[in-house]
């Protein structure tokens, strides 16, 4: 008796045989509704307690109750350590629990919310990468490529210079003065000739710690070599005004020019033209400049009053452009203007974080590249954020802006022409990757006055210049190998100090 009593209770029934099974004959007098064990689980709403001790009564022979011996053996395994089997596991979690609510609802909804979760993550994320790819794709299909300017100095190769300084880069800036299209505005369109109004030589230095624009005047004498034309013929080797060479074989010709001229290498080139400046003014909401007296210059489109003020696309272009509208008209004092706004420009980049802020960022670059013309060097977006990137870090007061050392031409004061060897000594500097020093007009001439000046102001020459009625004690002697000080400015300076 003992073990067909641990046998029946150490083994679960299955729930077929639990629901199918023939039970023992309920006891005399018991009502009929206290046997369950035919009722359907799926609409019973669970038994009660009196239908849980009937239900434990049926499960004992003879419809006794178990005595405590015999649950204890119940709960025990079957001998030899059988587990319940699953199917009894999985009938038992189906049931429904005595609240009335199924477990396997909770899980089903937690599933379906996580895989919402999941799906709409993943929606965003790819609205996210498709805007981003769309906005990258519109950059990169802004930049147009002069693959003519690569044709043509692969022709002549052997004749251009090496670079001395691998990790350094020269950069050639010009800007066109063409009149077509959204330029004509400007002046009459003489069938699409144009000449370089704006020429800057940038050397980036190997350490990416410093920068050097070098403006080349647009009526500099040059010697141009000779040049194909877009005609396919060739222009002859000739001593000209400087810019005449973008007109004659456009940006091959005025980088074979600017290598003769300097020694140095040129690694890539820009074309910028009228439109694209304003554009990339507008987008930093404008240039702050400061101006002694009222300006206007009807040529340049320009009006302006005394005092700090901020200039957008169209007032910028005319202040950088004029020629009439300050001092002497000179090309000589409106490439001093441009050194000093181009440095207001690059301070305003830096100070107010747009290359870090890509809202700030994109019409920035939108303006930059839908009038831009590159090299295949540079012309895609990720070659532009490159170059970029490499000049974030660069402290603006080591952005320096100078003009090459020039003078009036001797045969045409109009014209000018290098004064030497001022000019080749700081073509050397750049060719080997050379601080460059630069400092106002003023105090440059200061250093040239009588042999140069020491710290005190002394001349150091003998003469009474400190009004004392005694000859000046002599000062150090200039060092021969102490670096040129060029006239100039740097980024930090700005145009209002």
């Amino acid at each position: 008796m003992d073990a067909e009593v641990t046998d029946s209770a150490g083994t679960h029934p299955d729930p077929e045989d639990r629901a199918g099974a023939e039970q023992p004959p309920p006891a005399p007098g018991t009502p009929k509704a206290a046997n369950r064990s035919n009722t359907n689980p799926a609409t019973d709403p669970g038994p009660g307690p009196e239908n849980e001790a009937t239900a434990a009564k049926a499960t004992a022979p003879g419809g006794t109750d178990p005595d405590p011996e015999n649950q204890a053996s119940a709960s025990e395994p079957a001998p030899g350590g059988t587990d319940p089997e699953p199917d009894t596991e999985a009938a038992a979690a189906s049931e429904p629990t005595p609240s009335g609510t199924d477990p396997g609802t909770h899980a089903k909804r937690r599933r379906h919310w996580l895989r919402w979760t999941a799906l709409g993550v993943s929606v965003v994320v790819l609205a996210a990468a498709g805007t981003g790819w769309w906005f990258y794709r519109k950059l990169d299909g802004n930049i147009h490529t002069d693959t003519s300017a690569a044709s043509e100095l692969d022709k002549y190769e052997r004749d251009r210079p090496v670079s001395v300084v691998h990790d350094a880069e020269n950069l050639l800036l010009i800007g066109s003065d063409s009149r077509a299209g959204s330029n004509s505005s400007y002046g009459r369109d003489d069938g699409g000739s144009q000449r370089s109004d704006t020429t800057i030589l940038l050397h980036l230095a190997a350490d990416r710690l410093s920068a050097t624009a070098v403006s080349l005047p647009r009526d500099l004498m040059a010697d141009l070599p000779a040049c194909g034309r877009p005609d396919g013929t060739t222009s002859r080797a000739q001593f000209a005004q400087f810019n005449s060479a973008f007109e004659i074989g456009g940006a091959a010709c005025t980088i074979r020019t600017v290598e003769k001229m300097t020694g140095v290498r040129i690694d890539h080139h820009m074309v910028v033209d009228f439109s694209g400046f304003k554009d990339m003014v507008d987008a930093v909401d404008g240039v702050e400049v400061c101006l002694k007296e009222p300006v206007e210059d009807r040529q340049a489109h320009l009006k302006l009053p005394a005092g700090r003020q901020t200039l957008h696309g169209e007032q910028a272009l005319g202040f950088v452009r004029s020629r009439h509208g300050f001092g002497d008209g000179s090309d000589t004092q409106r490439m001093d203007r441009q050194q000093q706004f181009l440095g207001s420009l690059v301070k305003k980049v830096q100070s107010n974080g747009v290359l870090l802020n890509p809202t700030r960022l994109y019409p920035v670059l939108d303006a930059a590249t839908k009038s831009l013309t590159t090299d295949p060097g540079l012309n895609t977006l990720k070659d532009l954020y490159d170059l970029v990137s490499s000049m974030r870090d660069i402290p603006t007061q080591n952005i320096r802006f100078l003009t090459v050392p020039r003078q009036p031409y001797v045969y045409n004061g109009d014209r000018d022409e290098l004064v030497q060897p001022d000019a080749d000594r700081l073509f050397q500097q750049l060719r080997d990757d050379q601080p460059i020093k630069v400092a106002p007009a003023g105090d440059v001439a200061k250093l040239k006055e009588g042999g140069g000046k020491d710290r005190d102001g002394k001349g150091g020459d003998g003469k009474d210049r400190d009004g004392d009625g005694k000859p000046d004690d002599p000062g150090p002697t200039p060092s021969p190998s102490a670096p040129p000080v060029y006239s100039g400015t740097d980024a930090a300076s700005g145009m209002c100090g």
